[in-house]
């Protein structure tokens, strides 16, 4: 299959390519010319299926052409060995749980799986330079990422995340890893860190000295491993409500989470609507109550994963819908929170209803109990577990929040970053000066 640029100004690349290269030479993200439909059995039997099983025959409608089956079936079957389980919260609400791999977080399924696709790649190229893999973190993104490709021959990564902007957990999860994992704490916001990653792919003579490429969720093998578990959350919400189809609300910063369970339902998947939930940064909820898409510098909010001005996957949404306002409209609805709101969402499920939210998860929580018709009901995305904003949460709960046995040993680590400003040169010369 080929992928084209949003920007259509460069020519179309392989799947190889567009990974590898992450980023289009026009600065687009890259996009599949077409869309594989799944077929009607496939959803006639999801509910006998496991996650992994699930998972291999979405990949591939959207890989098959390009991977061998036996090779995707093994990418796929390692990646998601772990449960993602659907937990009712109200009557009418579902958590889809995504904090059980190994950093306790949803990026996990989309790292784990690019780093695999990615060294794939690689070495059918025999590539005798270094491949360099540049990221940029609010949070989550940073953690799955450094641990995913953690040790792989050939690749180092580095990882830019804005000074003082992540918690104490996930920071510790990538700047003490070492090996080939470089942690580059930025004087700015997650949107400084992006910019600077962007620029580094357009600049032709750094990318005649380095071999570049991202793990963001502008990389298609990032995001689009992400609708596996939309297709799971599906099954088992259909063995507890066999006559409707969900309402699926998820936290979104960068859209490309959002943008993965789209892609989900344009291949077949039957999610009813969907909701973004957005914190104070609400670039995309005004994009749907007036159609001008106006990014902003981002602020710093108590659901940081989230804190995005300019969200990269919306590119591929208004792609995805030929730019047509009413039809993202049709489908998506959006809303937003401040932290207080989102504080006391937290308090008062816990209290309530006895579950435990993180400050992204209560977003979700919150949408879906504002938004919700009669007779509907829906899931939110838990995009990762709250022992992860243990500073955050127990000052609102008033109690100690357990932190699970993955991530206890990440609090051990001795923290190695280098600071840069979030000027270019600087860290032009940083990525140089460490190749």
């Amino acid at each position: 299959m080929k992928y084209y640029s949003t920007n259509k100004n460069v020519s179309d690349a392989s799947l190889q390519d567009a990974v590898i290269k992450g980023l289009a030479s026009d600065r687009g993200l890259f996009m599949p010319e077409k869309i594989n439909k799944l077929p009607q059995s496939f959803f006639d039997n999801i509910t006998n299926m496991t996650l992994q099983e699930i998972s291999f025959e979405v990949a591939k409608a959207f890989f098959g052409e390009d991977v061998e089956e036996d090779k995707l079936k093994e990418i796929v079957f390692d990646t998601m060995n772990f449960d993602i389980p659907l937990v009712s919260v109200t009557d009418k609400i579902y958590s889809l749980e995504l904090f059980h791999g190994p950093t306790a977080a949803f990026k996990d399924v989309g790292a784990r799986f690019m780093a695999r696709l990615l060294g794939y790649f690689i070495s059918k190229e025999k590539k005798d330079k270094t491949v360099n893999v540049l990221v940029a973190t609010s949070g989550d993104t940073g953690s799955a990422v450094a641990n995913g490709f953690l040790g792989v021959d050939g690749i180092k990564v580095f990882v830019l995340y804005p000074k003082g902007k992540v918690s104490e957990i996930q920071e510790k999860q990538f700047t003490t890893l070492g090996q080939n994992i470089n942690a580059i704490e930025v004087d700015g916001t997650f949107d400084d860190c992006q910019r600077l990653v962007k620029e580094a792919f357009m600049d032709e003579d750094l990318n005649t000295q380095m071999f570049l490429t991202s793990a963001n969720s502008i990389n298609v093998a990032r995001f689009l491993p992400q609708s596996f578990y939309y297709f799971y959350a599906y099954a088992q919400f259909k063995k507890l409500n066999p006559s409707i189809d969900p309402v699926v609300c998820v936290p979104s910063g960068n859209f490309g989470n959002i943008t993965a369970g789209l892609f989900g339902k344009f291949i077949g998947l039957p999610i009813k609507r969907f909701i973004a939930a957005n914190n104070r940064n609400d670039i995309f909820y005004k994009y749907i109550k007036t159609g001008v898409y106006s990014p902003k510098p981002s602020v710093q909010t108590i659901a940081n994963a989230m804190d995005v001005g300019d969200p990269s996957n919306f590119a591929r949404i208004i792609d995805l819908y030929k730019n047509s306002h009413e039809d993202i409209k049709s489908e998506i609805s959006a809303v937003t929170y401040d932290d207080k709101q989102i504080a006391d969402a937290v308090n008062q499920v816990y209290k309530k209803d006895g579950y435990l939210l993180d400050p992204h998860g209560a977003c979700g929580f919150l949408a879906l109990e504002e938004l919700l018709q009669p007779g509907e009901k829906g899931i939110f995305l838990e995009t990762a577990h709250p022992a992860k904003f243990k500073d955050t949460v127990e000052p609102i709960i008033k109690e100690e929040v357990a932190i699970p046995e993955n991530l206890q040993g990440f609090m051990k680590g001795v923290k190695d970053t280098v600071e840069l400003s979030g000027k270019y040169d600087e860290f032009k010369k940083f990525l140089l000066n460490n190749k």
